[in-house]
């Protein structure tokens, strides 16, 4: 007789994500989740079927925690569509190895898919329809994505920028230039900045 299931999803996506937050993608495997669970590997077979099963769980465990439901209407569509981001910024933040199975669950996840609806019913409030629309929502997803991957893996206050900053104003006059002033910009006023930019040539 199969042995009784014990352990529900949420169980077995919490032990994944505790493996993601303290060795990232790369350490993540059917092997690792199981050791976190205090079981084999084989039994962990008995849950899901395979790492991509398991990679789903962990989307889901994370896009749970945003808020979906739309804003307020009484603010305009870009300020609603600007709380959008920052409740999808705040969460992934949180678990940011997670981020790049974001991508590759983004069509099983009803949580991703939720917030996805919502954005979209705001870009069609602001007038983008067919293949416009299409491509707003795909460049506002690029923004947050790339937005919060610079964050943690190339902050502009990181070494990288302190070496950019001191590079030969003749060779790299602009790329000089602007490092030097990078390095007084916060993690807000990057991504934030960034969105308005985005925003602002969205509405014209």
């Amino acid at each position: 007789m199969p042995r009784p299931r014990s352990l529900t999803p949420d169980q077995l996506a919490s032990a994944a994500l505790a493996v993601l937050d303290r060795e990232g993608l790369a350490g993540l495997s059917m092997r690792a989740v199981a050791k976190e669970l205090g079981m084999s590997a084989m039994a962990l077979y008995r849950y899901v079927d395979d790492r991509e099963e398991l990679e789903g769980l962990v989307v889901e465990r994370v896009l749970s925690a945003v808020d979906t439901t739309p804003p307020e209407p009484g603010a305009s569509w870009d300020d609603r569509l600007r709380i959008m981001v920052g409740r999808l910024r705040d969460t992934i933040t949180a678990h940011p190895a997670v981020l790049p199975l974001t991508l590759t669950h983004r069509h099983r996840s009803p949580s991703g898919l939720r917030w996805s609806e919502t954005a979209l019913a705001l870009l069609t409030e602001a007038g983008l329809d067919g293949e416009r629309r299409v491509l707003a929502l795909r460049a506002l997803l690029g923004y947050v994505i790339g937005a919060i991957q610079l964050e943690h893996l190339g902050p502009l206050s990181g070494a990288g920028t302190v070496t950019i900053a001191e590079l030969p104003a003749d060779a790299f006059p602009y790329m000089a230039e602007t490092a030097r002033q990078a390095r007084s910009v916060g993690v807000e006023r990057e991504f934030f900045g960034g969105l308005e930019v985005f925003l602002r040539g969205l509405g014209g």
